[in-house]
């Protein structure tokens, strides 16, 4: 039994060594495998960094290469152009050695005249002076002769050339009147004939009234309607007049409120167009074609922003901008000509080195109050200068619009170009009409005038201008002189006097009788 358990476990620790020891020897042969399969796979990524390396070094050298060749090509243009502007250069050079040769003889030239004038001038003042005394010499002699001096005899003769000729004047100035007279009336008569068959047009009705055509004349008595209830309604509903007259085929809307009179055109040929006219629908459609008319001065607004290139602006200051359109002064449109100021003031703000963006949108409102002056007091620049400040607008926007017309003091550079701006859109040929203030102080103008003259009682400017009727006093003017104070009148009126066409100069001389039987 114990020779049995010993036995077992001896051949226990024999099974035991001999697992150990081939454990040992298998693990010993696993590592020597894998220090050996290390090895190979280092060497091999030694030959691909190697090959790798070389590669990179190859590609290196190829962009070097070309690098190189680009810039040596690079550089040989540059070198080409570099000599062939060392050529003009040299070649400006030489044109310039020649033109100052050339400089230098004409300067010489020039020299030698001038030394040539000089001495001839000297002759000249020599010659004068030895003139002048002998000329003083024989004055003093006449002088001694006459026993009168030199103004005295001036005026003596002046004198009797004057009573010697004066009546001849005026029998020369009425003869040759009476000859022009007739021949003139007829050439006037044809070219005024001329005149208005190539140019007949409106222009105050053109700017408080506008027409409106009708299908027939029938149409106007349902406009006026029974008992004159459709025009009213009319009227009341659009604040203008309406005027129905003998016109064939046509009425006339009258008002000074442009915006007024375009909705009463929209809703009276809406109207015409419908048919159906009573009270009722004269208010609806005069309601809509107001929403047109806002529309309209919207988009007008608008387009002109559009037009100016100018962004970021208020919509109900584009709404006030577009009502513009339907506004005139002294004729001229003021949506269009605040436009052109805009486009003036930015080409002479560019010149000037100011911003031409600022300069269009100063421009375009500079007379924005021309659209509130009828609802608020005072001057348009001061009502507009207050409004854009409403919309917080540029300094100089605000400043422009209320001192363009020196009402306040400016502060900026734009607002005297928007001045310049506004002078030039302004006296533009063909921009304006002549206004009644301007034609009232031409009718006193031409009437001071002619009172200037002595010998003149009173004098009366009629037919709108185009003449003038002086009344002289008979004692002192006669019938020769009369004549004579017509042409004078008449040169002083063409020298002081700008006027269209001609004026006619009329010299009354009346003596009156006057008894009386007791």
């Amino acid at each position: 039994m114990i020779i049995a358990l010993v036995t077992g476990v001896i051949a226990g620790l024999v099974g035991g060594a001999a697992g150990y020891l081939i454990r040992h020897i298998r693990g010993k042969v696993d590592a020597d495998t894998t220090e050996v399969q290390a090895k190979r796979l280092l060497e091999d990524a030694k030959r691909e960094a190697d090959a790798m390396l070389k590669e990179s070094k190859i590609s290196a050298k190829a962009e070097m290469l070309k690098a190189r060749e680009d810039f040596e090509k690079s550089t040989e243009s540059r070198r080409k152009e570099l000599a062939q502007i060392e050529e003009r250069v040299a070649q400006r050079e030489n044109n310039l050695d020649r033109k100052v040769a050339m400089l230098d003889r004409k300067e010489h030239t020039v020299d030698e005249k001038l030394a040539d004038i000089e001495a001839r001038e000297q002759q000249l003042a020599r010659e004068l002076a030895a003139a002048k005394l002998q000329s003083d010499k024989a004055t003093e002699t006449l002088q001694r002769v006459a026993a009168m001096t030199r103004d005295e005899a001036r005026q003596t003769l002046m004198s009797r050339v004057e009573q010697d000729v004066h009546g001849e004047i005026g029998a020369l100035i009425r003869r040759t009147q009476e000859q022009a007279r007739e021949t003139s009336e007829r050439e006037a008569r044809k070219i005024i004939s001329q005149a208005i068959q190539r140019y007949a047009a409106g222009h105050t009705s053109d700017i408080v009234t506008t027409s409106v055509a009708l299908p027939s004349d029938d149409m106007k008595g349902r406009i006026i309607g029974r008992d004159g209830r459709n025009i009213r309604a009319l009227e009341a509903a659009t604040g203008v007049s309406v005027l129905i007259d003998d016109t064939p085929e046509a009425v006339v809307i009258s008002g000074f409120d442009p915006v007024r009179r375009e909705v009463a055109r929209q809703a009276l040929e809406q109207l015409i167009i419908d048919g159906r006219i009573h009270p009722a629908r004269i208010e609806e459609l005069v309601e809509k074609a107001h929403e047109q008319v806002e529309e309209t001065m919207k988009t007008a607004g608008e387009d002109a922003l559009f037009e100016l290139g100018i962004q970021g602006v208020d919509p109900e200051l584009v709404r006030t901008l577009g009502r513009l359109r339907f506004r005139t002064s002294y004729t001229q449109n003021v949506l269009r000509h605040s436009v052109e100021v805009a486009h003036l003031m930015s080409v002479m703000a560019g010149e000037l080195g100011l911003d031409p963006q600022l300069a269009r949108r100063v421009g375009i409102f500079h007379d924005i109050g021309k659209a509130l002056d009828h609802e608020v007091e005072g001057g348009h620049a001061t009502i507009g200068g207050d409004y854009l400040k409403r919309f917080a607008e540029a300094p100089e926007v605000i400043n422009a619009a209320a001192a363009h017309h020196e009402d306040i003091e400016s502060t900026s550079l734009y607002t005297p170009l928007c001045a310049a701006a506004d002078a030039i859109s302004s006296s533009r040929l063909g921009a304006r009409s002549e206004t009644t203030g301007l034609y009232i102080k031409r009718l006193e103008k031409l009437e001071a005038i002619a009172n200037s003259f002595e010998g003149v009682v009173r004098s009366y400017a009629i037919q709108a201008g185009r003449e003038v009727r002086v009344m002289v006093e008979p004692d002192k003017v006669d019938d020769n002189e009369a004549m004579v104070l017509a042409r004078n009148m008449c040169r002083k009126i063409e020298t002081e006097l700008k006027y269209p066409g001609q004026i006619r100069v009329t010299v009354i001389r009346e003596r009156r009788c006057i008894d009386y039987a007791k």
